[in-house]
């Protein structure tokens, strides 16, 4: 029974950790590595309120404990 309570309040705390809501520098990094992975040549990633955002279509990630959006643009030549 004591396996089992810890094994569950284990797993709360784990889920707890991975749910922790990330800095927007932080996640704007990790975004843009990924997309300068794809190849993408010309960008614009930008961190605005949410208030700002008018096209949720450009959000490409959320940030500050969902107070923040990441807004991504590509730039044609």
């Amino acid at each position: 029974m004591i396996r089992i309570a810890i094994a569950l309040l284990a797993s709360l705390l784990a889920a707890n950790a991975l749910a922790a809501p990330k800095p927007c520098e932080e996640l704007k990094a990790e975004i843009e590595a990924k997309i300068q992975a794809r190849g993408v040549a010309s960008y614009t990633l930008e961190i605005v309120a949410n208030s700002e955002v008018h096209d949720q279509n450009m959000v490409v990630g959320s940030c500050d404990g969902g107070t923040r959006k990441i807004i991504y643009q590509k730039n044609d030549r």
